[in-house]
């Protein structure tokens, strides 16, 4: 057990090295730095795990983890975790550091809090995966890098977070060219930070993730700014951010360029802000699909301008399921400018067909349930669409959009000819001129909804209630 004492001495020694050092400090800080803890930082040694004198590495290829014996793996001593638990466990700000110049190869692992202080990752090297999806283990899926319960955590620096998730997308079964790996639907996330507060990721580059690049599941107070977000386009479903069940999300300044949505929100989300955003190629920007499996899923005060969306399939879209409840309520688009989008504006209530999900009881009217789309506001959207049609809103009979809101939206193909747009069961107004000619009443709301508030309505919101920034 000598190997696992060592980073409570060491901890303890550095700690002391900080008082000594900062005699008098209010605050202590400490650095860290994964080389402390035996890493090796050459791309092919597995620096979650520190070899112990017994086993001498093989520079020649990469060590299998399935390879080694099980008595091997109860004594590495594991250098990514044990010092992410001197950290944890240390006061004050704690400095964690992935020196520049190395390439750090990380198997899958669980960061947990809380931590008795602030924790800054500084990312000024390199976090590499295992490329082969044989190297990873079943207890392994859907996760990289996951960060679980952490408050107070900032990363940053101008290192690279790299999935290496080629094969995994061969293996993704998208294609006829399928091979025996696992199914995509296991495939992991790269950056996953559960049930987190305060967290900021700032400056980093993350890139060729084997499927979701960063996720944010139940997480308070959240900045992801000043990204380069990257993958292939033909790399499907690889998300840049997806946003599930958090509030007071910013996310700015940043780059996307994926093969799936550059951002998508989900679940109970709310008080979202995207600003300055470079989205292409993708499939744009999404709300949903919200309602799976007739979950009640609640979407409201998304902010979004200031975006630009190139090549991608859709520009931005709300998409939920047949059957689904709840809403999406409260989102503007603002100042957005689109090059080459096939489908510039769209919202889609019949995008995930009930047939492909639980049919259960409906939970919303007695013609049926969905998700409730009212008060979405576009405003000053302007480019060129690849297709013909440039907004579409698609609702539902059911649960009618409401309260939707054109102005400033001109949108030609991209030979500079007209547009159309297509409505049903979509009601609002749009104001002075916009292009493609609007569906909806012009200047005046043209829809009364007559039925009492169910399930996939917000309690409180009426027809009269003013309208806000939202």
């Amino acid at each position: 057990m000598a190997v696992r004492a060592r980073t409570p001495l060491l901890l303890a020694a550095l700690a002391g090295a900080v008082a000594l050092l900062l005699p008098g400090a209010v605050e202590a800080r400490v650095l860290l730095s994964l080389d402390d803890f035996g890493a090796v930082g050459d791309g092919i040694a597995n620096d979650t795990q520190v070899r112990t004198p017994c086993r001498e590495p093989s520079r020649a290829a990469p060590a299998r983890r399935r390879s080694l014996p099980l008595t091997l793996y109860l004594f590495l001593h594991q250098a990514f975790v044990d010092a992410w638990k001197a950290a944890c466990a240390t006061g004050g700000t704690i400095y964690l550091n992935v020196p520049a110049g190395k390439s750090y190869q990380i198997w899958p692992v669980t960061l947990a809090g809380p931590c008795r202080g602030e924790i800054k990752l500084m990312i000024s090297g390199n976090i590499i995966a295992p490329e082969d999806p044989e190297e990873w283990s079943d207890g392994d899926q859907g996760r990289w890098l996951h960060f679980w319960g952490v408050g107070d955590l900032s990363l940053s620096g101008s290192g690279i977070v790299d999935g290496r998730g080629q094969q995994w997308w061969a293996g993704s079964c998208e294609d006829e060219n399928c091979t025996t790996y696992r199914p995509y639907d296991v495939a992991p996330m790269a950056l996953h930070f559960e049930d987190c507060r305060d967290v900021s990721v700032k400056g980093i580059t993350v890139q060729n993730s084997q499927r979701q690049h960063l996720v944010f599941t139940r997480c308070h107070d959240v900045e992801a700014n000043y990204l380069r977000v990257t993958s292939p386009e033909y790399s499907h479903g690889t998300v840049g951010v997806l946003v599930v069940s958090s509030t007071d999300v910013h996310i700015k300044h940043d780059l996307f360029s994926v093969g799936g949505d550059c951002v998508s929100i989900v679940g109970n989300s709310s008080d979202i802000r995207l600003r300055a955003i470079s989205c292409g190629p993708g499939l744009g920007i999404s709300i949903g699909g919200l309602g799976e499996k007739q979950s009640n899923h609640m979407v409201h005060k998304i902010k979004m301008d200031t975006m630009f969306i190139s090549n991608t399939k859709n520009g931005v879209s709300i998409k939920t399921y047949e059957n689904g409840c709840g809403f999406a309520c409260k989102v503007k688009f603002a100042h957005i400018m689109m090059r080459n989008v096939a489908n510039p504006i769209v919202i889609d209530q019949h995008c995930y067909s009930a047939s492909n999900s639980n049919r259960g009881t409906p939970c919303g009217t007695p013609n049926g349930s969905a998700v409730a789309v009212e008060k979405i506001k576009y405003i000053d959207i302007t480019g060129t669409s690849a297709t013909e049609r440039a907004v579409t809103f698609a609702c539902s009979n059911a649960m009618p959009c409401k309260h939707l809101y054109l102005d400033g939206v001109n949108l030609r193909t991209a030979g500079g000819g007209s547009t159309s747009a297509y409505c049903y069961q979509a009601f609002g107004k749009h104001v002075g001129d916009v292009l493609p000619e609007s569906c909806l009443g012009k200047e005046k709301e043209d829809f009364v909804q007559l039925q009492a508030p169910t399930a996939g309505t917000r309690q409180g919101d009426t027809e009269d209630e003013e309208d806000d920034d939202w």
